[in-house]
């Protein structure tokens, strides 16, 4: 069970601090080297970077999506069947000030100001693909309830 990657993305503009988010998504990810930095400018003019953060280390993205928290993993396995493509990849969006202050917070709608998150769920035959799903989020919640 579990995860087999998950990536996080941000668009930090010239008025934010890039830097700052990059940090902060180092601790969602859980590796400083999984972070990269791609500044470029916008059609308009002003300084972009995009930040993103993977990793296919299957402990490091079920840590990772951990940090999501219990109220957090409790509303995503609640939407599942909103969120999920059909390549099993749960589809959600942060909050980037909460992101910064380690705490976060699912947005709500298409704000501006967002992390995007897409974790990639194992499913393999033996199990019911709604039971491995809901056991991923078990794994998760007793990681969480270990640290």
């Amino acid at each position: 069970m579990g995860l087999h990657h998950i990536t996080w993305r941000a668009t930090a503009s010239a008025l934010s601090n890039a830097d700052v988010l990059a940090e902060a998504m180092s601790w969602l990810i859980g590796d400083e080297e999984a972070v990269e930095l791609d500044r470029s400018t916008s059609y308009h003019g002003p300084e972009l970077t995009l930040i993103s953060a993977s990793t296919a280390n299957k402990r490091k993205a079920l840590q990772s999506f951990t940090k999501l928290g219990q109220a957090n993993l409790e509303l995503l396995q609640k939407e599942m069947v909103l969120r999920m493509d059909e390549h099993h990849v749960l589809h959600f969006r942060l909050t980037i000030d909460s992101v910064v202050e380690g705490k976060p917070k699912l947005a709500i709608g298409s704000a501006a100001g967002t992390v995007k998150g897409q974790a990639k769920f194992e499913v393999y035959s033996g199990l019911t693909e709604e039971e491995q799903l809901r056991n991923t989020f078990i794994e998760a919640r007793e990681l969480l309830e270990g640290n």
